[in-house]
């Protein structure tokens, strides 16, 4: 069945995008790329971050575009491209990767949701912050300094749902504020799920 999007107000996503092989950590051990990468897709295309948690294999993420635009896929595919573009090819690529000039670094398909109103928005926000502690890599989600959590905990979601009080891009992509000395903490168990 095809989406039909909404021409009005402001399209928000709950988005989760995972690297090819799980247990792998490249998004921490390469979260100034990473970061690079999402400076550049939101120059290319704006928009907001209102939640992000960057987890050693996966993101989950809400996302607000410009009202009007719901591009939210060239947006995950510059990102996860340019991300990309900076390392080298995955050992474990198949033959057809190969053949189409794939890196073989992140899974070619990811989770999109589109959400519905402020409850479904502070679902979606806490699932976004309690990943790191369902991931068995914290135990509390202001423990992990990979996430927008501690940025985010002093605000609440406005009344008017048409008005979230949006993360600046520093606060979630500067690279003083998320030191890489946490990556100790998930040398655990491999086989965890994550949300």
């Amino acid at each position: 069945m095809k989406r039909v999007a909404s021409s009005h107000g402001p399209g928000r996503y709950f988005l989760t995008l995972r690297l090819a092989r799980r247990g792998d950590d490249a998004l921490l051990r390469h979260i100034s790329v990473l970061r690079q990468a999402m400076r550049e897709t939101l120059a290319r295309k704006p928009f907001q971050i209102d939640a992000i948690a960057v987890l050693p294999d996966v993101i989950h993420t809400i996302w607000t575009l410009p009202i009007g635009d719901h591009d939210y896929a060239n947006r995950v595919g510059m990102w996860k491209g340019r991300f990309s573009k900076h390392l080298p090819p995955a050992p474990h690529r198949s033959l057809q990767q190969i053949k189409r000039g794939e890196k073989g670094i992140w899974q070619r398909r990811f989770w999109e949701h589109q959400i519905r109103d402020q409850a479904d928005f502070a679902r979606h926000r806490d699932l976004v912050h309690l990943s790191p502690v369902h991931a068995g890599y914290c135990e509390r989600p202001e423990d992990w300094l990979f996430s927008s959590y501690n940025r985010k905990a002093a605000r609440k979601v406005p009344p008017n749902f048409d008005v979230v009080d949006h993360l600046e891009e520093d606060d979630v992509l500067d690279d003083n504020l998320t030191p890489l000395n946490q990556l100790a903490l998930f040398n655990g168990p491999s086989d965890r799920l994550h949300s």
